[in-house]
């Protein structure tokens, strides 16, 4: 009892004692432009007292030893801070702490050529459209299948094929959205496609499970970068070396054996800076084939980056930053798709006889960039860049219903199975074969992107008017070398048995190339609230090809066939923007659009101009942003691919004259930013609506155009898109759920009401992601695609119908340090 009684006594005093010897640290922490940031890890470096930002930004940790420390902010997409502090005891120390996004560390003209928004903080006073999908916002989802996050940007168009996104098919606002053929796409500026001149739809897009941020940029700005300037650009921004020692491993798996492992490591010192990165991406597949088999891929991708820099505070700051990545896939995925009826009865089916199709890949990219600061108004960089890329899509191409009849596509097979009885017989295993019934196609082609390209930044100020010039020059080449043939086989029992192989070249056997020059001036004027943004692009491009013939697999050139073609264009732009009230600004612009025209003579580019006009408004936790625009079309080019249920020639034609209009809006809110400290609620809701239609009628063997008559609508075009982003964040956990409703799509050229025979599906599909921060360096994860599985046509291309991906869980675990 006198123990208790002691005890009783003390404990009060020890209490006492503790409080007055500690302190507590108050404070929040916010975007540069004042957004709060959630989630942010707090801590002290030495010790074991942290915490994370709630959802107002605010933080707190409390009962910390007196004393000195330095506290340590560390956030994803962001420059870590570290700032020393005195806790006193009995008080609480209350700061207020700005953080940086990593790019804007970047000296100005890597900023302007790296990236196409200069990232969130950028936003405002942007003369056009743009879209920052921010580290934060891919690192929530976790996916990686860009499919999944572009609808948040509103005016992207997207083709679903294989389900996982390993070849997006991607347009903006009306364009095609074959392979992604028809809009620029860069890894940190610098061209990414295999050969953007001579073949864009060369079935690479850069992985995006392993890019930190990625960005689009619409309207006038983007004649910057071609060469396709009608509708936008897409730029993916690799994991940039980090300021300090870091190092980070994410894996996860789930559905379907599906697994991923996403790790790097990298560490900056006052001269050098290095990072390491890994990432690698498997799974079975979801599909099922008649006999069994893989239907899933493996894909590996690697990364490393060196800096070599002066002295931060050189007279003239300089760096040189050197990127080398190569890549590879074997998927074992197809062309062959389903018949309707086949769909309606099992969607996920594959037929016995595309078993031996697969796509095998290679990719190389290396790149080194010169950058100096001479001084505070004149910046200059250069990069030199080379990118190889092979494939060989190994698949199922034609069939022979007779041993001496004529052979048919298999995309006229399962558009018409009913005067294809006996092909599809052998499709599905369900009839034995002769022998050389089906004709397997090995697509090998080797692609090569080199260049040399340079930009310079100059500012000054004249009374209250600020100036800027930014110009460049590129000298790029690029080429596809096709050496292709096939194999035939005899299908028994459902098994496909090899009976004839014929030599490379024997199915095509040609070369085109590219050389362009290119060059921009970009002039923006800034008076109070208004810029004005003019703009000039120039193009010259010289394509060639030579075509051996089927019969001349040495390159003797005894067959040897020549074209070329020739096209210079001016691509003039101007943008403006006016803030109006403090949060409220109005924007617009005109630009000429171009597209290249490839290698045939008389060919003639692609050329649109186009409008826009919209307007953004911000206050604290909500922003709305609204666009009108339109795409006028004086030739639209159309190309023959065999991924569109084409020949496969990939020669483009004259589409002559055709339009695409719409409507874009986006609206983000947080209806707790004012109510809670403790919880975040963020909204973000997309609408997009689109009209595209031909203005003449025409003939071509371009499968989804066909016959078309003036005012057919563009095919693979949906009238109307809408994309709900939905989260709840505490400081240690985060639920975000993703719903977007895609309209049916036309899969041919028409008008008038829709034939389902003749669409897609529509389709509203859900997904779901969870994080829970188990410690300052430890996230666990779990994502659910399509949460109430849905099951729709998303494509009837490149042959018969295509499903969407069914419900896929993954969960994982990211360890950070």
């Amino acid at each position: 009892m006198a123990r208790a009684a002691i005890l009783t006594l003390i404990l009060p005093l020890i209490s006492l004692y503790t409080f007055a010897a500690t302190g507590n640290i108050t404070g929040t922490i916010a975007q540069k432009f004042g957004e709060p940031l959630i989630g942010v890890g707090i801590y002290l470096e030495g010790t074991n007292y942290g915490t994370v930002s709630r959802g107002s930004g605010e933080f707190i940790i409390r009962n910390v030893p007196a004393g000195y420390y330095m506290l340590v902010c560390t956030s994803i997409g962001f420059v870590t801070l570290r700032q020393a502090i005195k806790v006193e005891a009995g008080k609480s120390t209350d700061i207020r702490i700005r953080m940086v996004e990593s790019i804007q560390e970047l000296p100005a003209v890597m900023v302007e050529s790296v990236t196409l928004t200069g990232g969130m903080e950028n936003r405002k006073g942007q003369p056009g459209s743009g879209f920052y999908l921010s580290p934060k916002t891919i690192r929530q989802f976790n996916t990686t299948d860009i499919n999944r996050l572009l609808p948040m940007v509103p005016g992207v168009n997207i083709t679903e094929e294989d389900g996982f996104g390993l070849r997006p098919n991607i347009g903006l606002r009306g364009t095609g959205t074959e392979r992604s053929s028809k809009i620029t796409i860069m890894e940190d500026g610098i061209l990414a496609s295999p050969a953007p001149y001579t073949a864009p739809a060369a079935y690479y897009f850069p992985t995006f499970g392993r890019m930190h941020a990625a960005e689009v940029l619409k309207g006038s700005s983007q004649i910057k970068y071609g060469p396709f300037t009608t509708a936008g650009a897409i730029n993916f921004i690799s994991t940039p070396i980090p300021a300090e020692f870091s190092a980070n491993m994410q894996l996860m798996g789930g559905s379907f054996g599906t697994r991923q492992m996403h790790a790097y490591a990298g560490q900056s010192l006052d001269r050098f800076g290095v990072l390491v990165e890994t990432f690698q991406y498997g799974s079975e597949g979801f599909k099922e084939l008649d006999n069994g088999g893989n239907t899933g891929f493996r894909k590996n991708d690697h990364l490393v980056k060196l800096r070599f820099n002066s002295k931060p505070d050189a007279r003239v700051y300089q760096s040189l930053n050197v990127k080398a990545a190569w890549s590879n896939e074997s998927s074992n995925e197809t062309y062959l798709g389903l018949t309707r009826a086949d769909f309606d009865a099992t969607p996920y089916r594959r037929y016995a006889a595309s078993a031996n199709d697969l796509m095998t890949t290679g990719h190389r990219q290396l790149s080194a960039r010169y950058s100096a600061v001479f001084s505070p108004k004149f910046e200059a960089d250069v990069v030199v860049y080379r990118n190889d890329f092979f494939r060989n899509w190994y698949k199922l191409d034609r069939l022979r219903e007779t041993e001496t009849g004529s052979t048919a596509g298999i995309s006229g097979v399962l558009a018409k199975p009913g005067q294809y009885e006996t092909a599809m017989g052998f499709l599905t295993g369900a009839e034995n074969s002769f022998d050389n019934a089906l004709w397997y196609k090995a697509n090998a082609r080797n692609y090569l992107a080199q260049g040399v390209q340079a930009s310079a930044i100059g500012l000054f100020k004249t009374g209250n008017i600020t100036h800027k010039v930014l110009g460049g020059l590129r000298l790029h080449q690029d080429s596809e070398d096709r050496l292709q043939y096939y194999d035939y086989y005899r299908i028994t029992d459902g098994e496909l048995f090899l009976t004839q192989r014929d030599v490379p070249g024997s199915e095509s056997n040609r070369i085109g190339s590219a050389d362009a020059f290119s060059g921009f001036v970009q002039y923006t004027l800034k008076y109070n609230n208004l810029t004005v943004v003019p703009g000039l692009r120039y193009e010259h491009v010289l394509l060639r090809q030579n075509d051996f013939g089927k019969n001349d697999p040495n390159r003797t050139g005894t067959d040897l066939k020549e074209q070329q073609n020739t096209v210079s264009a001016w691509i003039p732009g101007l943008g403006v923007n006016w803030l109006v009230l403090e949060n409220t600004e109005l924007f617009g612009g005109i630009h000429k659009g171009f597209a290249p025209p490839g290698t045939r003579e008389g060919t003639l580019p692609e050329s649109s101009w186009n409008y826009e006009i919209g307007t953004r408004y911000r206050y604290r936790a909500l922003s709305v942003e609204a666009v009108l625009y339109t795409v006028q079309y004086q030739n639209l080019l159309g190309a023959d691919l065999a991924a569109s249920g084409g020949a496969g020639t990939t020669e483009l034609f004259n589409g002559g004259s055709a339009f695409a209009r719409g409507v874009e809006g986006l609206v983000r809110w947080d209806p707790l930013n004012t109510l809670s400290e403790k919880v975040s609620l963020p909204i973000q809701l997309t609408y997009a609506y689109t009209m595209a239609r031909f203005n003449n009628a025409f003939e071509s063997t371009f499968g989804p155009w066909g016959t078309v008559a003036q005012g057919d609508e563009v095919p693979y075009t949906p009238h109307h898109q809408l994309t709900l982003v939905a989260g709840l964040e505490t400081g240690r956990w985060t639920v975000q759920f993703i719903t977007r409703y895609v309209d049916a799509m036309r899969t041919v050229a028409g008008q008038g009401e829709r034939v389902p025979e003749l669409s897609t599906q529509s389709a509203l599909i859900a997904d779901a992601s969870l994080q829970f921060r188990l410690s300052r360096k430890v996230m666990l994860m779990a994502n659910l695609n399509n949460v109430a599985n849905a099951t729709y046509i998303v494509a009837d291309r490149p042959a018969g119908v295509r499903p969407a991906a069914p419900r896929m869980a993954m969960a994982g675990v990211r360890v950070g340090i």
